[in-house]
């Protein structure tokens, strides 16, 4: 599973203004409902991704998190990448600060797609070295996705 087979441009948010865990969550889901017209949804989605947060953190340490839920009525999994140029204390293993947040919504009805994307996504930032700095320092949505394919395609040749 390759995950620039997933996330498109329209799905990157570039720049994340949220500064506790909760508001860059909601951001998200601002985006996500604006984007892919899952508002019916919003407040569902919100709730279920601050449960699984209440759970233990989703941030995976090296500055990235993958805030994760399965939601009904969805044909498709979303990927959305949101980015937080000063970065967001989300009680990270390393406890450093989150910059890259790799939200993923799926439909119940295909758990192991969940996994998968979930297992892309660590795969990724374990193996690429760097990631988090290259993404910050693209100039476009564009360049970040050039960026997440390049760095996928070093770590499959690896």
């Amino acid at each position: 599973m390759k995950l620039n087979h997933l996330l498109t441009a329209d799905m990157i948010v570039p720049e994340l203004t949220g500064a506790t865990r909760e508001e860059v969550l909601q951001e998200m889901v601002d985006w996500l409902t604006q984007e892919k017209s899952i508002n019916r949804k919003g407040k569902e989605l919100l709730e279920k991704l601050i449960q699984r947060e209440k759970l233990g953190s989703t941030a995976i340490g090296e500055g990235v998190a993958v805030p994760h839920c399965k939601i009904k009525g969805l044909e498709q999994p979303l990927v959305l990448l949101g980015i937080s140029r000063k970065g967001v204390d989300f009680q990270a293993v390393d406890q450093k600060p989150v910059y890259l947040f790799f939200l993923v919504v799926s439909p119940p009805e295909n758990p192991s797609i969940n996994l998968q994307i979930l297992a892309a996504i660590a795969h990724l930032v374990r193996e690429s070295k760097g990631l988090v700095k290259k993404i910050l320092q693209a100039k476009s949505n564009q360049e970040i996705l050039k960026v997440i394919r390049e760095e996928e395609e070093k770590v499959s040749e690896e």
